[in-house]
């Protein structure tokens, strides 16, 4: 069985691979993202926003859904944190 799997893992890793290959190297100017999305934030942010910190109206404006998400997960796993440490602490101190 171990077999199986090592030999699924290491497929399924091979697929992922490659599946990177045909992605724009980091940072590349002739990336989709670079030629189409970044030149309009840059010329349209202040205008759209009438924010004058740019990185500010991208998260905010432009991006806001998104980081409330990552937010909202940040938080959740927090919570999640709080709520295991703290039963663990109260069976300790029971014991």
């Amino acid at each position: 069985m171990k077999i199986v799997n090592l030999i699924l893992v290491l497929c399924i890793g091979g697929f992922l691979i490659y599946g990177t290959l045909d992605m724009p190297r980091w940072g590349d100017p002739d990336s989709p993202a670079s030629k189409h999305v970044s030149p309009r934030y840059i010329q349209k942010t202040v205008e759209e926003t009438a924010t004058p910190n740019m990185v500010t109206s991208i998260l905010a404006d432009y991006r806001g859904y998104d980081t409330l998400g990552e937010t909202t997960v940040i938080f959740t796993a927090g919570m999640a944190c709080i709520l295991l440490l703290r039963n663990s602490i109260r069976k300790n101190r029971n014991d």
